[in-house]
C-alpha cells in the first residue's frame, strides 16, 4: 500500500515544488517508509511508500532506461510474476523484484491495455513523455481509491482528497447533489464526492490527459454467467479451488502478514486457508456491551484453527474520541458506524504485522446479506394487478410506527427497482425535506436518488432479482462503503489490507453460480459454506453474521447523548441541515420512541465531516506517521 499525488499543468507552466511536496506530505500516512518526487516542466508525479514487496529496490516514482516513462503505483498485481516471465521472454530486462517495475514494463510493451492484463489492486499514474499524456486507472471493483479534479490550472490525480485539496487549487464546496445522495446511500455513490470540484475515477475506468483534455473510459465490465447445468459438487469443489489460490497469491509480501478474523465463515475461511499455508496471527475487535461483540466466537475459532490470536475491545468513549481522526482520514463522510472497529483492528494489526488479510466482497459475490432472501419473501406479491399492490402499501403507511407487517406491505407494493438501493437506506427521497435546508428540497435542485441506480438496473434487467441486487451493491456499496472504510482505516494505521475474495478469477467463479445455490428462502451463501465446510469450524457454517456490530442505537440514548446534541447545535450547517428536525430526531430516539440511530448517525458524521473539512475547526489527528496534518 502506499499513496500517489499527479500534476498535470495546463499549457506547459511549470509545476511548483513547494506545492507538490505538502501535497505529497498530506498522506504520509499512507507511506511512512520512503518517499519520492519527479518534477518535469509541467508534470509533477509525489509518492509515498509503505515497503511491502522488494523492500530495497521498488522506490517510486519509477522510471524506464529512457526516462520517458514515469510511474506511481498504489496496490499489488498479484500476477506479475507470470507478466515478468511473458515481459522476459519478449526481451525485456528488469532490475528489481518488484510488482511496479512488471507494470511500467507492461505498458511499455502495450500502452494503455495494460489495465487489460492486471490481476490486482491498484490505482496508479503514468506519464509517457514521448506523447506528454498522463495515464491513469483504478483496479476492476475499486479496492484502491483514485480522485481527480480539473482546474484553471490544469488536473490532479491522487490517492486521497487531502492530496488534492493541498494544492490550495480547490475551494472547499459541498456539492449538494452529493449530500443528496448521502442522505440515503450512508456514503457519497462514485464518481461525485461530497467535494463539488473532485470526483472518483469509478472502478474499472482509465483516465487520460493529453493535448490539455481529459477523457475517461472503462476497460472492465461486471457480467454475470450463470451455468445452470453445471452440477452442484463440481462447484463446490471449483469454489474451493479457486479462493485457495487466490489465498495463495494475495500472501505475496516480504513482510509479516496476519488476517482479520470475525468469526463469520468469510474471514474463517480466508484464516483457515492461510493457516494452511503458514502460522497465522489473527486479529479481532469487539464492544464492551452484550451483543455487540463477536470476541468470543472468534477466540473460539481461533483455538480451533490453532493461530496466535489477538483481540482488543472498545468502549463509547474510546469510540467517540477517535471519530474526528477516522473522519478526517476517510476524506468525505461515510456513516458506517463499523468503520471504528476497523481502524482499532487495524491499529492493533499493524502493531505485529504490516499486512492483513479481510473477508471483504464474499457477501455481495456470493449471495451473502440476508436481504437477498427479500425476492422469497415478496414473491406473493409479484402476481397482483398494480391497484391491489398500490392498496397494499397505503394500508401499510396507514398503520402506525413499529407495527408487525407494515414495512411487509409497504415493501411489498413496489418492484424491486423503487424499494432497493443498496443494503443501506437511510432516508428516502420523500423524507429529505424534513432534514435539508429548505433551498434543498426544491424540485430540480437535487437529483433524485433513482437516477444512481436507473442506469445499473438498466444493464442488469435480464437477471433475476436476487442477481439484480447483488450488482447493485457491487456498484454501489462494495465501493463506496465496505472497500472505502477498508483502505482508509488500515491506511489511516500503515497497515496493507488484502481482500481475496474481491479478485478478477474469484468473481469469474461466482458469477456462474446459479442463483438457486447461493440464495434460498432460508439461507445466504449456501454454496460458499459447503466449499469452506472442511476449512473453518463446525459451527462457523451456519453462524450468524455480525460483522463489528456497534452499539450507537444504545449510546445515543446515554453516553452520547450530551455530545450529539451539542454537536448538532454548535455546528455552522444551516445552509445544508434543518437542525431543528434533527434535534427532534435526537429526542424522540433518546425517549425510545423510534430507533433513529441510522439516520441520526448518518447526519452526525457529516456534521463533523464539515466542521473538519469546510469549517475548519482545529482537530488534531494521531497516527503512525509524526507527519500529520492538521486542519
Amino acid at each position: 500500500m502506499c499513496g500517489f499525488v499527479s500534476l498535470y499543468n495546463k499549457y506547459r507552466m511549470p509545476v511548483d515544488a513547494n506545492i507538490l511536496q505538502h501535497m505529497t506530505d498530506s498522506i504520509a500516512h499512507r507511506g511512512p517508509d520512503d518517499e519520492g518526487i519527479y518534477i518535469h516542466d509541467h508534470i509533477g508525479l509525489g509518492f509515498r511508500r509503505l515497503s511491502i514487496l522488494d523492500i530495497e529496490h521498488g522506490a517510486q516514482p519509477m522510471t524506464n532506461e529512457n526516462k520517458d516513462i514515469w510511474l506511481v503505483f498504489n496496490g499489488e498485481i498479484y500476477n506479475y510474476k507470470e507478466l515478468r516471465d511473458w515481459l522476459s521472454q519478449k526481451g525485456y530486462t528488469f532490475y528489481t523484484d518488484s510488482d511496479t517495475e512488471v507494470l511500467l514494463r507492461l505498458y511499455e510493451d502495450v500502452g494503455i491495455k495494460c489495465v487489460n492484463y492486471l490481476r490486482g489492486m491498484f490505482g496508479f499514474t503514468i506519464w509517457d513523455q514521448r506523447s506528454d499524456l498522463l495515464f491513469a486507472a483504478r483496479d476492476h471493483f475499486g479496492i484502491k481509491p483514485v480522485y481527480y479534479s480539473e482546474t484553471a490550472s490544469g488536473y490532479m490525480i491522487g490517492s486521497e482528497i487531502k492530496t488534492l485539496l493541498a494544492s490550495g487549487r480547490i475551494d472547499r464546496e459541498v456539492d449538494e447533489n452529493a449530500l443528496y445522495q448521502y442522505l440515503t446511500f450512508q456514503y457519497v455513490p462514485e464518481p461525485l464526492t461530497m467535494f463539488k470540484e473532485i470526483h472518483k475515477l469509478k472502478a474499472g475506468h482509465y483516465l487520460i490527459v493529453q493535448n490539455n483534455g481529459m477523457t475517461i473510459r472503462p476497460y472492465y465490465e461486471v457480467k454475470f454467467e450463470p451455468h445452470e447445468s453445471r452440477s452442484y459438487s463440481d462447484l463446490v469443489e471449483e469454489t474451493r479451488s479457486v479462493i485457495t489460490e487466490s489465498v495463495r497469491i494475495h500472501k505475496n509480501s516480504d513482510v509479516p502478514r496476519g488476517a482479520f478474523l470475525s468469526g463469520g465463515i468469510d474471514s474463517s475461511s480466508l484464516v483457515g486457508l492461510l493457516h494452511r499455508l503458514e502460522p497465522t496471527q489473527t486479529f479481532s475487535v469487539g464492544f464492551d456491551m452484550p451483543g455487540y461483540s463477536e470476541l468470543d466466537d472468534a477466540r473460539k475459532t481461533a483455538a480451533y484453527l490453532g493461530t496466535e490470536h489477538h483481540e482488543i475491545r472498545i468502549n463509547a468513549r474510546d469510540y467517540i474520541d477517535i471519530l474526528p481522526s477516522l473522519i478526517w482520514h476517510m476524506d468525505e463522510p461515510v456513516a458506517d458506524p463499523s468503520a471504528v472497529g476497523l481502524y482499532f483492528v487495524s491499529k492493533l494489526a499493524s502493531q505485529h504485522v504490516k499486512m492483513a488479510f479481510s473477508g471483504e466482497g464474499a457477501d455481495e459475490f456470493f449471495g451473502g446479506y440476508n436481504i437477498y432472501r427479500e425476492p422469497y419473501a415478496l414473491r406473493m406479491f409479484q402476481g397482483l394487478p398494480g391497484p391491489w399492490r398500490s392498496l397494499a402499501g397505503h394500508l401499510g403507511r396507514l398503520m402506525p410506527t413499529g407495527m408487525k407487517g407494515k414495512g411487509f406491505l409497504e415493501r411489498g407494493s413496489l418492484i424491486l427497482q423503487e424499494r432497493y438501493f443498496g443494503n443501506a437506506k437511510i432516508f428516502m427521497d420523500h423524507e429529505k425535506s424534513k432534514v435539508l435546508a429548505p433551498w434543498l428540497s426544491e424540485q430540480g435542485v437535487c437529483k433524485p436518488t433513482q437516477q444512481v441506480t436507473k442506469p445499473l438496473y438498466e444493464q442488469a434487467k435480464l437477471y433475476d432479482e436476487v442477481t439484480q441486487m447483488q450488482y447493485i451493491d457491487i456498484h454501489t456499496w462494495l465501493r463506496g462503503n465496505i472497500l472505502m472504510k477498508a483502505d482508509k482505516m488500515s491506511m489511516a494505521n500503515s497497515l496493507e489490507l488484502r481482500v481475496p475474495f474481491v479478485d478478477t478469477k474469484v468473481f469469474e467463479l461466482a458469477a456462474t453460480i446459479p442463483t438457486k445455490y447461493k440464495v434460498t428462502p432460508t439461507a445466504t451463501k449456501l454454496l460458499l459454506r459447503d466449499a469452506m465446510k472442511d476449512v473453518v469450524p463446525p459451527d462457523v457454517q451456519q453462524r450468524k453474521k455480525l460483522g463489528f456490530p456497534v452499539p450507537t442505537r444504545v449510546w445515543l440514548k446515554s453516553e452520547w447523548y450530551s455530545w450529539a446534541r451539542n454537536l448538532i447545535m454548535t455546528a455552522d450547517v444551516d445552509q445544508w441541515i434543518n437542525k431543528t428536525y434533527v434535534l427532534q430526531l435526537l429526542e424522540i430516539h433518546k425517549e425510545g420512541k423510534l430507533d433513529a440511530s441510522r439516520k441520526l448517525w448518518t447526519i452526525l458524521v457529516f456534521i463533523l465531516w464539515h466542521q473538519i473539512y469546510i469549517e475548519d475547526r482545529a482537530y488534531s489527528f494521531s497516527g503512525p506517521s509524526s507527519n500529520r496534518m492538521i486542519l
